[in-house]
């Protein structure tokens, strides 16, 4: 079972200043100690459930960037980018430059978005939500031709709400034949078959039940289509506090997750600034979950 850290939060000591400093240790701990992964959001805001809006927020692409460099061997993603904040050919461009620049290490998280507040805040229009899944297609179809052969393709793209008379990619990925690409969310008839149409990966909230029902749908959407269900990676984002539980109740917390098909936990860690936690995760958690088989269903 692989393993993998978001950062949700950048409210640490020290204010604006420290911020760099910290992430930097806190990437560099991490991918030390054997996490498989490392993510951020992909907010302007901070969200409900973690903290005040004011608190601080990166910019998600940037974030990365800057981990991919005091990093060398976990994947770096977005938990997952809102489709709307970027035009569909940068998403691909992103990307790209993530993967060229950690040699290979690049996850595109995707997903229709949600936060109507921060995009209302900083001027981003948000269409609705059924427009958003058409955008969101078009984007994975276009960040698909852009990583075909040594630099994209020549033939214009004419969406519905997208078009592009030459989707170049130059420097092309490393990750062949593409970045890892990730769709967020649970939804049974649109996001799931996003997935099972065009995804390497999907993640999907909640515990062992709707897991359980979730990639039982999903599989019946890869059968639509014709695609082995095998193929999609199923991770599955939690929350990991050393305060409220002890190392051994968090691995078994996982194995239950496994039993159930999960091949990839992520989570977040409260005070994960104080570099300590993440130290002991590295001592007695992280070795145990890679052992953890997950379930084959």
């Amino acid at each position: 079972m692989k393993i993998g850290l978001q950062i949700s939060s950048f409210t640490w000591p020290g204010g604006a200043a420290a911020i760099g400093p910290t992430l930097a240790k806190v990437a560099e701990t991490a991918d030390g100690v054997g996490f498989d992964s490392l993510w951020v959001m992909d907010h302007f805001y901070q969200i409900r459930g973690v903290g005040p809006v004011e608190e601080p927020m990166l910019e998600g692409w940037t974030a990365l960037g800057y981990m991919a460099a005091h990093s060398k061997n976990a994947t770096l993603g977005l938990m997952v980018g809102g489709v709307h904040y970027r035009q569909a050919g940068l998403w691909a461009k992103a990307a790209t430059t993530l993967d060229v620049l950690s040699g290979g290490r690049a996850y595109l998280g995707i997903g229709a978005a949600w936060n109507e507040e921060e995009s209302q805040g900083l001027g981003f229009p948000m269409p609705p939500l059924s427009v958003r899944f058409e955008m969101l297609e078009e984007t994975l179809q276009i960040c698909q031709a852009m990583w075909q052969g040594e630099r994209g393709t020549e033939k214009p793209f004419e969406g519905r709400h997208y078009q592009a008379a030459r989707l170049l990619n130059s420097p092309q990925a490393i990750s062949r034949p593409h970045p890892r690409i990730i769709v967020g969310g649970g939804g049974e008839q649109k996001t799931l078959r996003l997935v099972a149409k065009y995804a390497d990966a999907t993640n999907i909230f909640g515990g062992p039940d709707q897991l359980t029902h979730k990639f039982g749908v999903l599989r019946e959407r890869c059968a639509e289509i014709g695609r082995p269900f095998d193929e999609i990676e199923r991770t599955n984002l939690q929350s990991v506090d050393l305060e409220r539980e002890t190392p051994a109740q968090i691995v078994a917390r996982f194995k239950t997750l496994a039993n159930v098909g999960v091949q990839h936990v992520i989570f977040n860690l409260a005070n994960v600034s104080d570099i300590r936690n993440l130290e002991i995760l590295g001592r007695e958690v992280v070795g145990q979950v890679h052992d953890i088989e997950p379930k084959a269903i």
